[in-house]
């Protein structure tokens, strides 16, 4: 019976699981999933329209407005509507021209080149978030997947065990009891239900990619976890001062993105103050009037002139105008200050978090990895001498599939705190 049961421990050691890659199926490395969901992002094309359409309106906004034509027919007398009974009467013809207050029409340019200069910085804030939303879903498939080969490479173990500890039970000079095979038996329909939870979380990760990426049945990913490169390290990120966090993500694109957004809102500012100033309106009229009735030429007339406001009452206009668009102006450097914060915050709890990961990592591959490789193994060879306990000899090897999952998780989640840092220390467009 020892020997029937060595003979199934060592079919076991040397059970291979390969990768099975369908031929016609391309690996989806974590590179070219990036690549595809940045060139097929709609909002980017959106971005680029909308800073053309403010690049439009700039030019549009600093044209003086059209100038306006009239044509009157002036002092006709209502007894004979003649136009020679009358000196007055005429056919007048105008034409006038506004002039909006002050600088308005500069100040309209700029602001509207300003908010086009934003576009370019919140695009590159969300290709940087592109890229991170996509490595992380990228990874939650490649944990499932591997996770998924793991627990199938460890379920022959297990299948090996329902069939030895049969054997055993129904040999006469076997020592397994009805409840090993048993014990067997559940923990390989567990393993089978784990399987089909892990399964079904990876199908639905896949299609969270595939709305990134396109529409994919099923991507196979290669065995190989990428090691993506910190941009910077952080030693010490509980007691580094908030101000020198904050020198490493002050050129963020969506900190410039909110400096565009104060130009603009200081130049609403300038405009409000445009209000002080009058608005000028020239215009130019030519009345013709016809001979008397005697025959006589009468001289056609020339009227120019100007029109303009005058800003008196500015307390409930323009006053009010002018405090609006300081307080909004405050309100954006406010939500910039914000926005900083939450950086900083981020930027602080990622490096913790990846510090300590790092170190879960070094326990995990030096030594608590080795310990529960050597615990199952020695509980199995304890069991196949009929010098250990079946229930711990299956313990043993479920804790130890744990364990390998536990550190691919480990692995993963330092990958994907790795690209959140790489994020939030982004700089420049």
């Amino acid at each position: 019976m020892k020997l029937l049961r060595r003979m199934a421990y060592l079919s076991v050691l040397t059970v291979v699981v390969p990768n099975v890659v369908n031929a016609q199926e391309p690996l989806l490395n974590l590179q070219e999933a990036v690549s595809i969901a940045v060139q097929e992002d709609p909002w980017l094309t959106a971005s680029k329209q909308t800073q053309e359409a403010f690049a439009s309106e700039a030019i549009a906004s600093s044209s003086l407005p059209d100038p306006q034509i009239s044509l009157t027919a002036a002092s006709f007398p209502v007894d004979s509507f003649s136009s020679r009974q009358e000196g007055m009467t005429q056919l007048v013809v105008g034409v006038s021209q506004a002039f909006p207050r002050g600088d308005t029409l500069s100040l309209s340019r700029k602001q509207k080149n300003q908010l086009a200069q934003k576009q370019p910085f919140l695009r590159a804030d969300r290709i940087a978030k592109v890229k991170t939303t996509v490595t992380k879903l990228w990874l939650d498939v490649f944990f499932s997947q591997q996770s998924i080969r793991l627990i199938e490479s460890d379920r022959a173990l297990f299948e090996q065990l329902v069939s030895t500890a049969k054997a055993s039970y129904t040999s006469t000079e076997g020592k397994a009891r009805q409840q090993d095979v048993i014990r067997a038996q559940l923990e390989l329909t567990r393993l089978d239900d784990r399987l089909t939870s892990l399964r079904q979380k990876e199908e639905q990760l896949q299609s969270e990619l595939s709305e990134w990426i396109g529409v994919i049945a099923k991507s196979t990913l290669p065995d190989d976890l990428p090691s993506l490169t910190l941009k910077k390290t952080l030693l010490s990120p509980s007691t580094i001062p908030n101000q020198a966090l904050y020198e490493l993500i002050k050129e963020h694109p969506v900190l410039q993105a909110t400096d565009q957004d104060i130009l603009a809102s200081e130049t609403s500012v300038e405009l409000a103050q445009q209000g002080y100033k009058p608005q000028w309106s020239a215009n130019l009229k030519y009345g013709h009037r016809n001979d008397d009735p005697s025959g006589n030429d009468r001289a056609d007339l020339l009227s120019v002139g100007v029109t303009f406001d005058v800003p008196l009452f500015t307390d409930n206009k323009q006053d009010k105008q002018v405090r609006s668009a300081k307080f909004k102006t405050e309100a954006k450097k406010t939500e910039k200050l914000l926005v900083a914060r939450q950086l900083i915050a981020n930027l602080r709890s990622t490096f913790l978090q990846l510090n300590r990961l790092n170190e879960r990592a070094a326990l995990y591959h030096e030594e608590l990895l080795p310990q529960m490789s050597a615990q199952s193994e020695a509980a199995l060879t304890a069991y196949n001498n009929d010098d250990g306990d079946f229930a711990e000899a299956v313990r043993s090897q479920i804790a130890e599939i744990d364990a390998k999952i536990d550190a691919l998780a480990i692995a993963i989640n330092r990958q994907k705190l790795i690209a959140e840092a790489n994020y939030l220390l982004l700089s420049g467009v």
